[in-house]
């Protein structure tokens, strides 16, 4: 089992950067895991932003965030990050952090743990 715990989040101008961390808990390696962030706008249903393979050779990332968003992770420590490059007032939304135990897992229904989420918000 993992508990997941994001940070980063903020208020930031379109245009401008935030990178958002999730913190890790769990007896094991999260080396195990493949790991994803999604999203959630109010009235809108969650979305798959991007995932990262268990070693951090292999990336997905949603079409409306490539080019834009980088998703690393450090085994060691415990933790992925989400680095949000020329934010757009469309990016405004809840981010979660999720791990799956397979790869790809791509939707929601792939992950089997998630993190309580962090507030983005991009001012035009």
């Amino acid at each position: 089992q993992v508990q997941l715990v994001e940070s980063g989040g903020g208020l930031v101008q379109a245009g401008g950067s935030l990178r958002l961390s999730c913190a890790a808990s769990t007896r094991t390696s999260i080396s195990i895991y493949t790991m994803g962030w999604f999203r959630q706008a109010p009235g809108k249903e969650r979305e798959f932003v991007g995932e990262i393979s268990r070693s951090g050779s292999n990336m997905n990332y949603a079409d409306s965030v490539k080019g834009r968003f980088t998703i690393s992770r450090d085994n060691a420590k415990k933790t992925v990050y989400l680095q949000m490059n020329s934010l757009k007032p469309e990016d405004t939304a809840v981010y979660y952090c999720a791990a799956s135990y397979t790869w790809p897992a791509v939707g929601p229904e792939g992950y089997n743990y998630w993190g309580q989420g962090t507030q983005v918000t991009v001012s035009s």
